[in-house]
C-alpha cells in the first residue's frame, strides 16, 4: 500500500500540514494523504513504523490513554509511554483517542463499570475527552490538537465538548474525501483492513478524483476587509458576517457561495456594486472557532479565500450592532 501511494504521486503529508492548510497558513500538493493509525499497538512500532521509515512517510498516532502501558486496559501487545516517547522524537505526531476507547454516547464508566447519571457523564466525558487530552500533553510535552472518536461514534454534545476541549479537527472512520470544506468537526476517514482491501482502494481513488489544489487560487484573509476580521473574538452567537472580495478580481456574480463551519453552504447575499457578500447567522453557532469560506468564480477559474474568528464563552443572542 506505501508503495502503490509512492508510485501514483500521492504526497504523504503531515497532519499539522494539513490544519495548516486549512488556516489558510500553508499550502499542499494537489494528491495529497495523511496516515494515522489508532489505539496504539505495539505492531505500529514493530511493524508499521520501519515501512514508513522506509518511504520517509509521517504519521499521527492516536492514542487512547489507558491502552498504553501501563495503563488499565494495557496489556503484552500495547505500546508503553518509552516507545512513544521515542516515536515523538523521531517526529511521529501523538494525538488523542479518549482515555479508555468506550462508545462516548453511552453513560458507562468501564473502569468503574457502572452506569452513569447524567451529572456523572459529563464529568466522565470531561475526563475522556480533555483528560486524556492533558495527560498525553503532560506524559510527552507534545500540543494535542486532533481527536479520533473511538468507533466513529459521535453526536452534538461529544462534537461540542470536544472543540471545547481544545481539539481543532475531530476525526471518524466513515470513509469521504478531505478538502478544504469538509468540517473540521466531523472529517471522515478510510477504515483500512488488510480483509478490505477495496477500502484503499477506493481511498486512493478518491484522492485522485477530488485533488482540487492547482485548481483553485487562495487568497489570504489579509487581503479582504471582513466583519468579523480574522482572528476577532465576538460576543454574539449570532454574527453578521460580510466580506469585501474586490481582491478575488472580476467575479461571476451568480458563482459567489459562503460556508460557515457547522451550518454548511449558507445564503448569502452579493452586492456586485459594493462586491460584498454578507450573511446574517440565525442559527446559534456552537463551537467557539467558526471558519467562513468564500468562493467565486473569476476569469473562469475558482478562486477561494476563508478567514476565522472566534465565538466568546457565553455569547449572547443578541444582534451584533450595525
Amino acid at each position: 500500500q506505501m508503495k502503490e501511494l509512492k508510485d501514483k504521486n500521492i504526497a504523504v503529508i503531515p497532519m499539522q500540514d494539513f490544519l495548516a492548510w486549512r488556516r489558510g497558513e500553508k499550502a499542499i500538493p494537489p494528491k495529497s494523504a495523511i496516515i494515522t493509525f489508532d489505539d496504539g499497538w505495539k505492531s505500529q512500532y514493530d511493524v508499521a513504523w520501519p515501512i514508513l521509515k522506509k518511504f520517509n512517510y509521517p504519521v499521527t498516532l492516536f492514542i487512547y490513554t489507558e491502552g498504553i502501558k501501563p495503563g488499565h486496559f494495557s496489556g503484552g501487545e500495547s505500546m508503553s509511554w518509552e516507545q512513544l516517547a521515542e516515536m515523538r522524537d523521531a517526529g511521529v505526531d501523538i494525538q488523542g483517542h479518549t482515555a479508555t476507547h468506550s462508545d462516548l454516547r453511552k453513560p458507562y464508566d468501564k473502569v468503574a463499570k457502572k452506569h452513569l447519571n447524567p451529572q456523572e457523564y459529563e464529568e466522565w466525558l470531561q475526563k475522556e475527552i480533555a483528560g486524556s487530552k492533558q495527560m498525553i500533553e503532560q506524559k510527552l510535552g507534545v500540543k494535542v490538537n486532533c481527536f479520533a472518536v473511538p468507533y466513529g461514534f459521535h453526536n452534538d454534545h461529544i462534537r461540542d465538548v470536544a472543540m471545547k476541549a481544545g481539539y481543532e479537527a475531530l476525526f471518524t472512520v466513515y470513509g469521504q474525501p478531505v478538502t478544504m470544506h469538509t468540517p473540521l468537526s466531523s472529517v471522515g476517514r478510510y477504515l483500512i483492513e488488510a480483509n478490505k482491501p477495496k477500502v484503499f482502494s477506493d481511498a486512493v481513488a478518491a484522492i485522485a478524483t477530488t485533488a482540487v489544489g492547482p485548481a483553485v487560487a487562495e487568497v489570504a484573509p489579509s487581503n479582504l476587509q471582513t466583519q468579523p476580521a480574522d482572528g476577532e473574538t465576538v460576543k454574539t452567537a449570532l454574527p453578521l458576517i460580510k466580506a469585501n472580495i474586490s481582491s478575488l478580481g472580476a467575479i461571476d456574480q451568480g458563482s459567489v457561495e459562503m460556508r460557515v463551519s457547522g451550518l454548511g453552504k449558507v445564503d448569502a447575499s452579493f452586492d456586485p456594486k459594493s462586491t460584498t457578500v454578507a450573511y446574517q447567522v440565525t442559527q446559534r453557532l456552537k463551537d467557539k472557532t467558526c471558519t467562513v469560506i468564500v468562493s467565486a468564480k473569476s476569469g473562469g477559474k475558482k478562486v477561494e479565500t476563508h478567514w476565522t474568528f472566534n465565538i466568546e464563552e457565553g455569547a449572547t443572542n443578541a444582534a451584533p450592532p450595525a
